[in-house]
């Protein structure tokens, strides 16, 4: 493919499995990331040794728009304009209703949504200029309609993010293609941890294929929404979950 790929919150988990997943399609990748730097250090150092492509590891907080702008000038400097914006990045506050603060939730939204809006707006004149770019959303079924009262903010910060594909879409016609993906359960590192394995049991009955979905899974679904294969996909939300029951 030969472009220049950001991942937000890129070192592990989903991110991970795009990076890896569009390495392997000869993209260069830039792995962002704030708490990871020994795994974001590690895939960075494992993507050019596997896969011979030009990879860079930045550490910067994407709801600060000086950290994004410091990172994608310097990316810009070393690869060239960035051509695909996978916005990745997001944090899970989750606690009981009557424990959550205005702080957590503000954080929430900084991050999920502002930091996604951050980044794509620090990308988007390069795209126009080349008449090419796609930015693809991260958001969750919790952004839909599968909702945890534990996790509000979380779920509020996903539907945030799915108005914004939209709008993102509208303002950036037709050249740059804004789609979202919405995975369910999705069996990573963390997805899974701090639940109890009753409720886990619950979640899992309720998935129609009765198992959590594969971080690889959705980045197959990445690879497809930035080939050519999919041209004339835009401003859509694509739901990745294995048929929830209940999920429209």
């Amino acid at each position: 493919m030969n472009k220049v790929v950001l991942i937000t919150g890129g070192a592990r988990g989903i991110g991970k499995a795009i990076a890896e997943e569009l390495a392997g399609q000869g993209c260069d990748i830039v792995i962002n990331y704030l708490h990871s730097k020994a795994q974001a250090e590690e895939l960075q150092r494992k993507l050019v040794e596997d896969h011979g492509i030009r990879c860079l590891a930045f550490c910067a907080d994407v709801s600060k728009e000086e950290e994004v702008d410091r990172m994608i000038t310097a990316v810009e400097q070393q690869l060239g304009t960035i051509d695909v914006l996978v916005n990745n990045a997001a944090i899970d506050l989750s606690n009981l209703f009557h424990l959550k603060t205005a702080e957590e939730f503000r954080r929430t939204l900084d991050v999920n949504v502002v930091g996604a809006y951050n980044c794509s707006r620090r990308v988007y004149h390069a795209m126009l200029d080349k008449e090419w770019g796609r930015i693809i959303n991260i958001t969750s079924t919790n952004g839909i309609n599968t909702y945890y009262p534990m996790s509000f903010d979380y779920d509020a910060s996903k539907a945030a993010m799915i108005s914004l594909t939209h709008d993102l879409a509208f303002q950036f016609a037709p050249y740059i293609h804004v789609n979202a993906i919405a995975p369910g359960f999705i069996g990573t590192e963390s997805e899974l941890d701090g639940y109890d394995e009753e409720f886990l049991k619950q979640e899992c009955g309720k998935i129609m294929l009765k198992r959590y979905g594969k971080p690889e899974e959705v980045a197959h679904l990445v690879k497809f929404l930035i080939s050519e294969q999919a041209d004339y996909i835009n401003n859509t939300v694509i739901r990745i979950d294995g048929g929830q029951a209940g999920a429209v």
